[in-house]
């Protein structure tokens, strides 16, 4: 099965990022950052966090449930989902 951009994420989605696009960790920039052919992508550090996360096998509440230990939060749901979905739009992200 091919991986494609579904229009609108839901909790059990598994993202991961897209083809053509590499995340790694830039020690010059002191953030993560999607690398593809034509340039590159700095990520906020609320972002990384997300992509970090968004590896094919983890859902969307698993990563939702990570953020949110990780950072003793609730409620960050909304902004995840509202975050993934413009990461789709960019072809950052893409899931089943």
């Amino acid at each position: 099965m091919t991986a494609v951009t579904a229009r609108r994420p839901v909790l059990d989605s598994r993202p991961r990022v897209g083809p053509g696009f590499r995340l790694q960790w830039e020690p010059a920039q002191d953030s993560h950052v999607l690398l593809y052919p034509e340039g590159m992508v700095r990520l906020n550090g609320s972002a990384g966090e997300i992509v970090r996360r968004c590896d094919g096998q983890r859902s969307l509440s698993e990563v939702v449930a990570e953020l949110e230990a990780a950072f003793d939060a609730r409620g960050l749901a909304g902004d995840v989902l509202a975050f993934v979905e413009m990461a789709g739009q960019k072809r950052w992200l893409v899931w089943e």
